[in-house]
């Protein structure tokens, strides 16, 4: 008889997509290429499918690969079975060390390339410097139980500032704009000695300039989360690490030479994301702090929901303020469990406007992200796919609406989740790069129509708020369109 010892690996996705890039994430992709490459798409039933077993030799061991999948509940359920098969003559089915080798054949096809999605799977690598400067930062998933979140009370400080923000930029050596739309670093500023004014005009300016940037900072994590406090609640993630001296309200990004992000197993489309979107009151006023960074590569780019908005049609504005959209934390959890990691807190998914009204500013801006946002509600599947897809999209591709930042060590971006998305590049391995988060809790997201009532206020475009300040009269009805022209370069 064949011997009977298992290797089973059970993961739980939203999509299909999702489910075919992580089993090849577990397994290489010439071992799995008749069995998934050219199975798995075609799964989409709410029935139980299962599939003739494959037969496969990796490594001189012979294989029989077994798939089933069942979709329940609009969830995909995909059990991935591996049998070891004894290249030996048909024996007893006894414990011998032939067979133990063979079980650990198993593993060792599993571990052999220990590359992952950096998105949906955090990081456990560990490349063992126990000198490394920085090693109380390190990334722990400690095995804890947190309640559901409720409704907190949040103040947005921008409301409180001078609209010239004086304080601030006064003592600015430097103000220094990146792009018309988004981006600006400020020089000479301590983020230690801000006054609470200060840090009032900080939450104006990131609200209107979408992220802003500071160099050679000397803050400790300690005083980086009192900043971070002013502006509201702290965020605890329910699965990405928290570093190894407990400070659970700090999330920890680390990468290094033990882990290798895999290209097979994620698109660079689905890295765009608000940070923890899902949450019924998404994040704020968000810093990121880098300690050890790549000499180059490594870099973090931001685009904006405001330009998004601005760059639509009147009519497209209009229908988009109508519809909400469902954010999921669901991916992110069974990403972390299919890892082997504990989730803190059962994730959730949250209904938000596709177009929020940013309190600070008044200002409209798209806000979906293809980290989280599943779908649009009320209307057809393909429309929402078609929309969601297309939003996705100028997100990612549009680079009028983007900025990209190079870290060095001690640099800080202090950014609006509420108005930007944002993605890091995985071009830097195998360099280190350790960045420590502090995140605010915002205001539960607000639509078009519930702005204007709650306050009384007309919400704007921001660039046509630009354009009026700046003495353009932009005509935007059609009735007066500029000449056509092309580009030069």
């Amino acid at each position: 008889m064949i011997d009977s010892r298992l290797s089973r690996v059970q993961l739980t996705f939203e999509s299909i997509s999702y489910v075919r890039r992580s089993i090849l994430s577990v397994f290489p992709t010439s071992f799995l290429d008749r069995v998934a490459q050219s199975r798995i798409t075609t799964f989409y039933s709410p029935i139980i499918y299962s599939v003739a077993q494959e037969h496969e030799t990796y490594h001189g061991t012979r294989y029989i690969i077994g798939l089933g999948f069942s979709a329940i509940s609009s969830k995909a359920v995909l059990t991935l079975e591996l049998f070891c098969v004894s290249t030996s003559k048909i024996m007893a089915p006894v414990a011998t060390k032939t067979e133990f080798e063979q079980v650990s054949a198993v593993q060792a096809l599993k571990d052999e390339a220990k590359v992952f999605n950096p998105f949906y799977s955090p990081s456990i690598g560990d490349d063992g410097d126990a000198d490394y400067k920085y090693a109380e930062f390190k990334p722990t998933f400690p095995k804890l139980s947190w309640p559901p979140l409720e409704e907190q009370k949040v103040v947005e400080r921008g409301l409180f500032a001078d609209s010239q923000k004086k304080s601030l930029l006064g003592a600015a050596k430097k103000v220094r704009h990146y792009t018309p739309v988004l981006g600006t670093e400020l020089e000479g500023i301590d983020l230690r000695q801000l006054s609470n004014t200060q840090r009032d005009e900080l939450a104006l300016l990131v609200a209107e300039r979408g992220v802003v940037f500071f160099r050679d900072q000397e803050l400790t994590i300690h005083e980086q989360l009192d900043l971070a406090r002013h502006f509201g609640p702290l965020h605890k993630h329910a699965t990405t690490p928290i570093p190894k001296n407990g400070l659970e309200e700090v999330h920890v990004v680390y990468n290094d030479s033990s882990r290798r992000p895999d290209p097979t197993a994620f698109s660079k489309l689905e890295l765009w994301h608000s940070d923890v979107s899902y949450e019924l009151q998404p994040p704020s006023i968000t810093s990121l702090k880098v300690i050890t960074g790549p000499e180059f590569g490594g870099d973090t780019l931001w685009s904006s929901g405001y330009a998004l908005y601005s760059g639509l049609s009147p009519g497209f504005q209009k229908y988009l303020e109508g519809l909400s959209a469902v954010h999921s934390a669901v991916a992110q959890a069974d990403g972390a469990r299919a890892a082997g990691l504990p989730v803190r807190r059962e994730p959730i998914e949250s209904v938000h406007p596709v177009v929020r009204v940013n309190p600070a500013t008044g200002w409209k801006s798209i806000y979906v992200n293809p980290g989280f946002t599943r779908r649009i509600v009320g209307i057809p599947k393909a429309e929402s796919d078609a929309i969601l897809s297309f939003l996705f999209h100028q997100l990612a591709e549009n680079t009028d609406s983007q900025v990209r930042f190079h870290w060095e060590p001690n640099s800080i971006a202090i950014w609006d989740n509420r108005v930007v998305v944002h993605s890091a590049t995985f071009d830097f391995w195998p360099a280190t790069r350790h960045a420590l988060r502090a995140t605010p809790h915002g205001e539960k997201p607000t639509s078009v129509e519930d702005y204007e009532k709650q306050t009384g206020k007309v919400a704007k475009d921001r660039q046509l708020e630009i354009w009026k300040q700046q003495g353009v009269d932009a005509q935007t009805n059609g009735s007066n369109p500029s000449k056509p022209r092309g580009y030069n370069d």
